[in-house]
């Protein structure tokens, strides 16, 4: 025996299944608008963080840029300080070399002259020494100065010591060698002897 359903009640189950389907329909519609919008703020995070990496990465070349211009710059600077160093004291090598020819000058000038061929010698050595000395002079060395006055290691090299009373402690009493600066450099230390 079949039972047959009533109208009534079969268009109830059609009808449920129908809001089922509706119901399912508007589910997934809501769930693709959804996810589409997940998508999109997806993409737009995408190209947000595309665009933080991009101004990191250029702020990051910036840096490297200004680096690499302040190093040229400190290489040009530091070029021309050599260059004016270069300059300065291009004649330190030569100059070094003729202060123990000056010494040896100076020690021939102070023998004592008895004949006046020896005087006459004497002083044409003279007027060659003050030449060479204004030579040496205007190429920028200078005598340091050094009797009398107190002991300074960075122009001084002391090789004795003594003892005297009209001297301060510490002072030069004598100059055993003389000593040279080229502009500030100095060439050789004067020997001294310093009062204890």
């Amino acid at each position: 025996m079949t039972e047959k359903k009533q109208p009534s009640e079969e268009l109830e189950t059609e009808t449920s299944v129908v809001q089922d389907e509706v119901i399912t329909a508007d589910t997934v519609e809501d769930d693709a608008i959804e996810v589409e919008e997940q998508v999109t703020l997806t993409a737009e995070e995408l190209k947000d963080a595309e665009i933080k990496e991009l101004k990191t990465k250029l702020q990051e070349e910036e840096n490297r840029r200004l680096r690499v211009l302040a190093d040229m710059d400190n290489t040009r600077r530091r070029a021309t300080l050599d260059k004016e160093a270069l300059q300065k004291y291009r004649s330190q090598e030569v100059l070094t070399n003729l202060v123990p020819v000056l010494d040896n000058f100076e020690r021939g000038l102070s023998v004592k002259a008895e004949s006046d061929d020896a005087k006459s010698l004497l002083t044409g050595m003279e007027m060659v020494f003050r030449s060479f000395e204004e030579a040496l002079k205007s190429s920028g060395l200078t005598e340091i100065e050094a009797a009398g006055i107190e002991f300074d290691p960075n122009y001084h090299q002391a090789v004795m010591t003594d003892s005297d009373e009209n001297f301060p402690s510490g002072s030069v009493l004598e100059v055993l060698q003389k000593g040279y600066t080229l502009k500030d450099r100095v060439l050789r230390p004067a020997m001294v002897k310093v009062n204890e």
